[in-house]
């Protein structure tokens, strides 16, 4: 391999792990200090790269951010235990900017206590 085409194939190399990098998100929009909301979940997702719910918690309603589905489903929360209608406890951190977002470091549901991260 010429000298030109490493440096082609280290700088493409670069670009693309930098680019992934930047998709996925850090957590440093969030806030420090932990926060407990308990409420009723309205909605759900399961899907990647992270699942949600729309938890409805005293005066407003949460849009919490879990873990990708495989961590949630090897750590024992399924799908089926996100269901509209279901009590649910968060512990986690609120968005700096959007006020009804967090990203959750644990759910408890049904007696059941996860760790998401």
């Amino acid at each position: 391999m010429t000298r030109t085409r490493a440096m082609v194939w280290t700088a493409a190399c670069s670009i693309a792990l930098v680019g992934t990098a930047l998709a996925h998100h850090g957590w440093t929009g969030y806030s420090e200090e932990i926060q407990k909301l308990s409420g009723t979940i309205e909605a759900a997702s399961y899907g990647n790269p992270h699942g949600s719910i729309q938890l409805k918690a005293a005066d407003k309603t949460w849009e919490v951010v879990l873990a990708p589905p495989s961590r949630m489903t090897t750590r024992g929360l399924t799908e089926e235990m996100l269901k509209a209608g279901t009590s649910a406890t968060v512990e986690g951190y609120q968005s700096k900017t959007d006020e009804k977002e967090m990203r959750a470091e644990r759910i408890t549901v049904a007696g059941k206590t996860v760790e998401l991260r």
